[in-house]
This record gives structure tokens, C-alpha cells and sequence, in this order.
């Protein structure tokens, strides 16, 4: 009965997140807690900055004074989280901590899924997904790093290029 690891969001006081990502991946390779705490992150964007007349990219913190823990919650892992220096606690009641859903998983885009997809150039798809669903066309690009592809649908007798997730378009089988 292995549980599977589960993101869950950790407050820490501010200016601390990068500090506390740090501590708690010491303490799991000390402690060997790999199969406890899995991945630990702190989600930053890159933005860019005007300063003095001058232009120049930053990494700014999406969510200050908080860290994202992806773990296996046990008494064990609670514990060393939880006694990280810098830490606050957990985002969710106090007596035991939430576990992000998948769909805010893949909104916050913490987790990079791959996706795999059984179409290539120039196979006919069907859309699947989105304003354009049940609509058919023609694979023009698929861009595997940004979970991207390119369909030209034809409407209202114009051959139009859309953009779609990949898992919104699927092969269409004679």
C-alpha cells in the first residue's frame, strides 16, 4: 500500500522560501527521506524591470513566504517540514495539511506532465477540447516543450491555423 506524493503548500516567513527549500532538501538527503519528500519548489517567473532607465530580467517569487512541498504525508515527513527553520506551517487547517488538487497541480504548472501524443505532421486530428471541439484538421506543428500544437481547421471555407493542447487534439482513424 504505497501512498503516492502529493503537493502540498508550506508558509514560511518572508524571504525565507528559498532558505527553507534549501534546509529541507539538506535534512532529506541527511536523513535519506527521498521516498518521503520528493521535490521541493519555490515557483519564480522571470520578469522584466525598469530601473534608472535601464531594462534588465529578474526572478521574482509568485508566491511570496510560501514553498511548494511535493511529499508523502506521514507523521515522519509532517514533522521534519514542519520543524524546518523558517517555516510557519502548513497551508490547510492546523491539525493536518491539504494536499493540492490535481487541477490546481496543473494550473500553478508545478508539475511539467509529458504528453504523448499519437499524431504527427500532417495527420488529420479531430479537436477535442475547447471553442473548436468536434472540428477536424490537419497537424501543422507540434511543439512538445511548450504542450503545443498547430491545427489548420478549415472555416467558413478559409483554411485557418489554431493552437491547441496537445491533448486537445486526437488522431482522427479511417
Amino acid at each position: 500500500m504505497a501512498e503516492t506524493a502529493k503537493w502540498y503548500v508550506v508558509h514560511t516567513y518572508s524571504g525565507y522560501e528559498n532558505k527553507v527549500a534549501q534546509n529541507l532538501e539538506k535534512t532529506v538527503q541527511n536523513r535519506k527521506l527521498h521516498d518521503l519528500i520528493v521535490d521541493i519548489k519555490v515557483p519564480t517567473e522571470t520578469v522584466i524591470e525598469i530601473k534608472d532607465n535601464k531594462k534588465r530580467e529578474v526572478e521574482r517569487k509568485i508566491f511570496p513566504s510560501y514553498v511548494l512541498v511535493k511529499m508523502v504525508l506521514t507523521d515522519d515527513s509532517w514533522y521534519v517540514v514542519r520543524n524546518t527553520r523558517g517555516v510557519t506551517g502548513f497551508v490547510g487547517p492546523t491539525s493536518k495539511p491539504i494536499p493540492l488538487t490535481e487541477e490546481e497541480v496543473a494550473k500553478l504548472g508545478v508539475e511539467t506532465r509529458q504528453v504523448e501524443v499519437d499524431y504527427a505532421e500532417g495527420d488529420n486530428v479531430k479537436i477535442v477540447g475547447g471553442p473548436l471541439e468536434g472540428f477536424i484538421g490537419r497537424v501543422e506543428k507540434i511543439d512538445l516543450q511548450n504542450n503545443l500544437v498547430s491545427v489548420i481547421v478549415s472555416m467558413f471555407g478559409r483554411e485557418t491555423p489554431v493552437e491547441l493542447e496537445l491533448d486537445q487534439a486526437q488522431l482522427v482513424t479511417q
